[in-house]
């Protein structure tokens, strides 16, 4: 396995973690039959989107796979007037990761990071480590503690 830069910054900070690596498929990025032995593990994964606030910039926002952005939730929670997603060709160049491999670890700048406070219902969960098919498995305070993040319910119900 590729040591990616989320994963060598984790292992700089002596943050434990495991890893999964699947065959990444657009149309299920999980890479988790819904059906098969490891099913139960997609309510554990959560995804990293950026968007952008009308007056603070840059925000991510680490949700359930399974659950959609509440934009007026995100603003609230950021403090700011409004949020959107941030355009698909901005992603790359704002966080260093693409599409479907976007960590919140490691990106190219420090922004606010705020996790859906599902997340604290786990004793680990997993986002991605930074590249397509591969995922990190962490304890959920280590990671919100590591990257200066916090919780607040930012999904839809």
């Amino acid at each position: 396995m590729t040591k990616t830069n989320a994963l060598r910054l984790l292992d700089a900070a002596g943050i434990p973690y495991s890893t999964r690596a699947y065959d990444y498929d657009e149309a299920d990025p999980c890479g988790i039959d819904p059906d098969g032995p490891e099913a139960e593990l997609r309510e554990r994964m959560f995804k990293t989107l950026t968007t952008r606030g009308d007056r603070l910039g840059i925000l991510i926002f680490v949700i359930p796979v399974s659950r959609e952005l509440d934009l007026k939730k995100c603003a609230q929670a950021a403090g700011d007037k409004r949020v959107e997603m941030v355009h698909m060709k901005e992603l790359l160049p704002l966080t260093g990761y693409m599409r479907g491999g976007c960590s919140p670890v490691g990106m190219k700048k420090k922004y606010p990071v705020i996790f859906d406070e599902e997340a604290l219902l786990y004793d680990a969960i997993f986002v991605s480590a930074g590249q397509r098919g591969l995922q990190m498995e962490v304890e959920p305070q280590a990671l919100i503690d590591f990257v200066g993040g916090r919780c607040a319910d930012v999904t839809k119900q």
